[in-house]
């Protein structure tokens, strides 16, 4: 008992998931994986593996990344899986209907996963960043300052372009106040010969009409 490894003694942020609907065998292949690999591999692992283990490992993985980050104040980039395993949970006991009115049991299996993960040492996380550093790539912390950087700027634009446009648009209904008024003078500038010329034709019209109507001395003289 001596050689044993009190698992709740453990050191590190850690996350179970009671009464998953799996055996613990079928858990324990998939927890052999990930386990003892940095953060970034063992998400890899976990996301091209093809068994269905792995969908629930991976979820019980993020959720002790999350209590690492918010409990324990520790970078995403600085943990490893520390430990991880599957116990026994109680078997649900159903029955399948055979011939001759018999029934065989049927046992659906529930099991228990915990992961802990942990902040890699002082020597691992060297070795990391010398690594990073001659292969060029960025961190996951580095990738989303420059995402949260990027996003930023384009808010800036969005933000100038927006109140360029409202500036533009303040002086437009201005120009076309003015256009608006030079239209109406021009209106009112054509409209008045055309009134004239109209007065005049009035006029012609009616003394051609007192020129034609005869009048009582002509029907006297007739």
């Amino acid at each position: 008992m001596s050689g044993l490894i009190d698992l709740d003694a453990v050191a590190g942020a850690r996350s179970t998931h009671k009464f998953a609907r799996l055996s613990a065998s079928k858990a324990r292949v998939v927890l052999d994986l990930i386990r003892d690999d940095d953060l970034e591999q063992a998400r890899e692992e976990l996301q091209f593996c093809d068994r269905g283990a792995a969908t629930v490992i991976s979820k019980v993985l993020e959720s002790a990344v999350s209590n690492a980050e918010n409990n324990e104040n520790l970078s995403a980039d600085e943990l490893y899986v520390a430990e991880c395993w599957a116990d026994e949970g109680p078997t649900l006991k159903r029955w399948r209907p055979r011939a001759r009115g018999r029934a065989t049991r049927i046992n659906k299996r529930t099991c228990h996963i915990t992961v802990v993960v942990a902040q890699l040492s002082e020597d691992e996380l060297e070795m990391r960043a010398a690594s990073l550093a001659a292969s060029g790539r960025r961190s996951a912390d580095q990738d989303r300052a420059a995402r949260v950087a990027a996003s930023k700027d384009t808010e800036e634009e969005t933000e100038a372009v927006a109140d360029e446009s409202v500036e533009e648009d303040g002086d437009t209904p201005d120009s076309s106040v003015e256009a608006e008024v030079v239209s109406e003078e021009t209106e009112s500038s054509d409209s008045e010969p055309e009134n004239a010329e109209e007065t005049e034709t009035d006029t012609a019209e009616l003394e051609s009409t007192e020129d034609t109507e005869p009048t009582d001395e002509d029907e006297k003289e007739a």
